[in-house]
């Protein structure tokens, strides 16, 4: 939705001063990241093929040095709502019309940098930011609600000062409604959706099964995964 319905970017400019920027804070994600980067022409999808086979271009988690298209190197959990404030800020002191986008997991939520970032985020009245938070209530470990829970995150964002919203991460027509709604809103909040997702969605082993947080799958367990992909994209 942001990299084709939302964003001003131009792949063909990558560091143009006043394209939106994107922050993937759970850069454990980098694989759908960089996915979407070679769909939107970035670079061709091709090189998804070397994901993590050698020193450069796709790494385990996004840098910026590395890959175009990449507007901040993230992987260490927790520090990326701290970078896109401080984008946020810049573009906001700088009256530039840019709009920051952040991506955060629920388990990095657990994470204290993230409040006192969401705490600046409030003081500064940084209204053209909007959160995303992953919310599939699993980590690598286990269950959040185990580990450390995080509670109603909505709520909690809202007493940190934010604007929220919650909605089927699932579902691209919820994605884009509340983008549509919030997006354009200046009244000195932040902004947060929290998605409420399945880990592992739409493949049967893979569902709600936390061991498969950063395992591959065997060549026969992905043409099964594949195999009920399409099914679930035909349906």
């Amino acid at each position: 939705v942001l990299y084709f319905d939302v964003m001003a970017i131009d792949p063909l400019k990558p560091d143009w001063a006043e394209r939106d920027r994107f922050v993937l804070s759970k850069g454990h994600c980098a694989p759908a990241y960089y996915a979407a980067l070679a769909l939107r022409g970035y670079f061709e999808a091709e090189a998804l093929k070397q994901l993590r086979k050698g020193r450069d271009t796709l790494q385990g988690h996004p840098s910026m040095t590395k890959t175009r298209g990449v507007d901040a190197t993230t992987g260490s959990l927790g520090q990326g709502l701290s970078i896109a404030n401080g984008m946020a800020l810049y573009a906001k002191r700088s009256q530039m019309k840019q709009r920051i986008y952040c991506l955060c997991g629920d388990g990095e939520i657990q994470e204290g940098q993230v409040w006192e970032a969401a705490e600046a985020a409030s003081k500064y009245e940084l209204d053209n930011m909007i959160v995303f938070v992953d919310n599939n209530r699993l980590q690598n470990d286990g269950t959040c609600e185990d580990i450390m829970p995080t509670q109603d995150l909505k709520e909690k964002f809202e007493a940190f000062g934010f604007e929220t919203y919650r909605i089927n991460g699932h579902a691209m027509e919820e994605i884009v409604a509340a983008l549509d709604l919030i997006r354009e809103r200046k009244n000195g909040k932040p902004k947060v959706i929290v998605c409420d997702t399945v880990k592992g969605k739409g493949v049967s082993f893979m569902e709600n099964v936390p061991s498969w947080h950063g395992v591959a799958p065997n060549d026969d367990e992905y043409k099964i995964a594949m195999a009920e992909l399409e099914r679930g994209m035909e349906g």
